[in-house]
């Protein structure tokens, strides 16, 4: 296997497991706020459930970028050190952009569901803050993508 190779499948790597890392930490902290905010306003679930499966979509973007490139076939033994640094590179980017994205677009939906538990009606607010983080993921999937269809 040559040190190409190695780098692309490091790089595809990145992309699901950083990613994965942060959408399990993120939907985990809506998770715990909803459980919190279930004991004072239980009738209010369906936008819990909502804004605690947000941060889980960086993982997703994860595996669109690793799916997008792996389907490439571009990764065997003629593959050259510039593609497998240019896999390696999106992998990073895609993997550190996504986990960042959804710890941060945790935080914002799990004060939101604290807010609603509370009593305040603040969902939509809550769920145009959290599309904020989501931009970054997109970006990020968008240059993997944009990376992908050059290699």
């Amino acid at each position: 296997m040559t040190t190409a190779v190695i780098l692309s499948y490091i790089g595809l790597a990145f992309m699901l497991i950083l990613p994965g890392i942060g959408s399990v930490l993120g939907v985990t902290k809506g998770g715990n706020a909803t459980v919190g905010a279930l004991k004072k306003n239980p009738e209010a679930f369906g936008s819990y459930l909502l804004l605690s499966a947000l941060p889980g979509t960086q993982g997703l973007y994860g595996f669109a970028g690793f799916f997008i490139i792996n389907n490439q076939g571009v990764i065997n033994e003629q593959t050259t050190m510039l593609q497998g640094i240019a896999i390696i590179a999106a992998g990073l980017m895609l993997g550190v952009v996504g986990l960042y994205s959804a710890l941060n677009q945790g935080d914002i939906t799990a004060n939101g569901i604290v807010g609603i538990g509370a009593g305040h009606d603040i969902f939509g607010k809550t769920m145009v803050l959290a599309v904020f983080p989501e931009l970054y993921a997109i970006i990020a999937f968008a240059a993997t993508f944009l990376i992908s269809i050059n290699l």
